[in-house]
This record gives structure tokens, sequence and C-alpha cells, in this order.
């Protein structure tokens, strides 16, 4: 679902780029507010992780389409809501400048459609108020599916508002709007599975990581070993199960060439911001398209240094506040 400048007019993306930037600015400070000191490895490991199951798109059958996980839905249960947003925001803005996965000038509206629609919409709004663990493996399965499903409808929803409120395809919005929430609503089929899976092992493995406030009481010898049995999980999805992943264009990609025949969406309209935001994330992808086979490995490495950087300073702050 990741857009690309094309979709997107400078004043559409000016408007998503500060929304996504203040949603950010209050994840961090909701953040400094809680003392979950033990969360920081925690989102670290959990980003590398996400980032890593990222790659691996699974086929939809009969469509010719892939999707994969977003892990909004899983990084909310396992971090909280704003923490994982946090986190899955990292995992999108190392996807873009270093592998020039989504537009620079798309950004925004990336880390709005995936990131704010499943953590801090369909996690806090159906997730949350219908499943406290501990839980039954159906109860579990059960709303797994149905938050990442509503979350990815919502984020499907958003891609064509923006790509209609930018107005510089030729995409008819019906049509459009329809192909891209019926691919997503297999997509999310598919992810909420995969949550489910992953929160039933944690269930079984370390339940008190699944309880309320129950990260900053869990000893760090717990964590320990939850960061290690997920970075292990991270290496082994993305230096090897990656490898096997779908090349079916995604839903997003799908959805486009239903109607325009290919899955490459020329620029209509080329702006200054456009035209400057091109040139920079050319300028950072240093392995644009995961174009070698560590990408999967050095994207996880790069994402687990970027959150676990940004949340340390953000502690350190409040540290210093508190001091003060």
């Amino acid at each position: 679902m990741h857009m690309s400048d094309a979709l997107l007019s400078a004043p559409v993306a000016i408007v998503a780029d500060v929304a996504a930037a203040s949603l950010l600015a209050l994840a961090a400070f909701r953040l400094k507010k809680e003392p979950k000191e033990n969360l920081v490895p925690l989102m670290g490991v959990m980003g590398a992780f996400v980032f890593a199951a990222q790659m691996v798109n699974f086929s939809i059958p009969g469509t010719g389409s892939s999707g994969h996980i977003v892990g909004g839905v899983l990084l909310a249960a396992m971090l909280g809501p704003w923490a994982g947003f946090l986190t899955l925001a990292s995992v999108l803005i190392i996807q873009c400048l270093v592998f020039a996965d989504g537009g620079l000038m798309a950004l925004g509206c990336n880390i709005l459609n995936m990131g704010a629609m499943t953590a801090l919409v369909a996690y806090p709004l159906f997730f949350r108020p219908l499943l406290r663990f501990p839980a039954p493996a159906w109860k579990v399965s059960a709303v797994s599916v149905l938050a990442c499903v509503l979350g990815l409808e919502l984020g499907a929803c958003m891609v064509t508002l923006e790509t209609v409120a930018s107005g510089i395809t030729a995409l008819p919005a019906g049509r459009f709007f329809l192909l891209m929430t019926g691919i997503h609503l297999c997509i999310g089929l598919g992810e909420g599975l995969a949550t489910a899976a992953v929160l039933l092992f944690v269930q079984r493995s370390r339940p008190a990581l699944l309880m309320p406030d129950s990260v900053r009481n869990e000893s760090r010898r717990g964590v320990r070993a939850t960061v290690i049995i997920f970075a292990a999980a991270a290496a082994l999805i993305a230096g090897g199960l990656a490898l096997l992943a779908s090349s079916d264009p995604d839903g997003l990609e799908w959805s486009i060439s239903k109607l325009t025949g290919t899955t490459d969406l020329a620029a209509q309209h080329v702006s200054a911001l456009s035209q400057g935001a091109a040139a920079a994330q050319e300028a950072t992808s240093i392995m644009p398209d995961y174009d070698s086979s560590f990408a999967g490995i050095v994207g996880a490495v790069m994402v687990l240094i970027l959150v676990w950087a940004v949340t340390g300073l953000i502690l350190k702050k409040r540290h210093a506040g508190a001091r003060a």
C-alpha cells in the first residue's frame, strides 16, 4: 500500500506530512510520559521483525496480486498504540529513504494510511475493546482478523481519498475504490491470521507482555529472552523466507494495473516539491527496490538502530526533565 509521489499533488502531500508529523510528536510525548523502561528494546526488535515480515509478499489466489502484513495491529498489541505507531513509522521511514519503497513526498500519507489507521484507529476502536489476554485461540484469531481487515480497509479508503483529492491522475474514483477495498480485504484476512499466530505464540511463551502496563514490570531477563526470540525470527525471515516472496504486484499496484494496464503510473503533474523529493530520495536510497540479497538484514538492523536511537533520546529527555 506504499503510495508513490505520482499519485499525489503537493498540497495533499503537505497536509498529510503535517498531520503525520503531529501524530509522531504526540506519540513521542505519550512515550515520554509513560515510564516503561523495558519497552525500548522491545520496540526496536519488534520494528525489525515487522520490517522483515513486510518483505514476505504472499500471493492472493485467483487475483494475480500479492500482499504483505502492515504490522500496526501487532505492534499496538505488543507495545501499546502510540509506541506501536512510532515503531511502524520508523519502519516506513527506513523503507522510503534507504530502499525507495514509497515516495518521499508521499511519506506522510503512508504513515497515516498504514500506521495511524492500524495502530491508532483499528487497534483502540476494535481490537482492544474486544480482546483481553489471556484469551482462547479462536477469539484471538477472530479479533485479530477483524482489526487487521478494518485497518487495511481504512488505509485503502485513505489512499483512494488522497489520490482523488490530488486530482493529478486519470484513475476513476469509483472503480479505484472498489479495487482497493476488495483486494485489501483479502490481504487483511492474511495479515489477521499471521498476527493471531504471533500473538498466540507470545501468549504461550511470555503472557505478561500482553497484559496492560506489564512491560514495565517484566524482568529484564524476560524482556531479553523475548528480544532474542524476535531478533532471531527477524533474521530468519529477512535472510531466508523473504527470498521466497511472491513477485506479483501488491494491492495498490494491482489496482492501478487493472485500471491502466501497467503497475507503473507516470507522474502527470510535476511540482518543485515532487522534484526535490525525488532527488533527495535518489541520494538516500542505497538499495532501491531491495536490490540486494542482504537488503532484509540491512533494513532490519537499520530499523532496530533508528527505533532505539529515537526512543532512547525521548526517554533521555524525560529523565533530564525529571532531574531538573
